[in-house]
């Protein structure tokens, strides 16, 4: 999904000017930012939740030369997907593989 998307979505469903929409898009990925920053998570009903989670400080290996190289502790967002998504994406996976049979 892309700015460019949740700009589109909202114009077909609010009929909305492009360049308002475009900012009520941008406004709400900043909003979920803050939030995610601010509590460390951020949860859509029927969609899943976002959550900030430490890594640890660890080595890895260089792929080109072999080497060690340490990498530093830092945090990742993660996004577990709720179980209605879940139920949703399997519907339509198995829809898919059903025309595709018919085809």
């Amino acid at each position: 999904m892309s700015k460019k998307f949740l700009t589109d979505v909202i114009v077909k469903s609010t009929e909305m000017p492009a360049n308002a929409a475009g900012r009520l898009a941008a406004d709400i990925i900043a909003a979920i930012k803050g939030e995610i920053v601010q509590n460390g998570r951020f949860t859509i009903p029927d969609f899943g939740a976002f959550s900030v989670r430490e890594t640890a400080k660890r080595s890895a290996l260089n792929p080109r030369t072999g080497e060690k190289v340490a990498v530093k502790a830092g945090a990742t967002v993660r996004f577990k997907a709720s179980k209605a998504l879940k139920e949703s994406a399997l519907a339509g996976v198995k829809k898919a593989k059903r025309k595709a049979a018919k085809a």
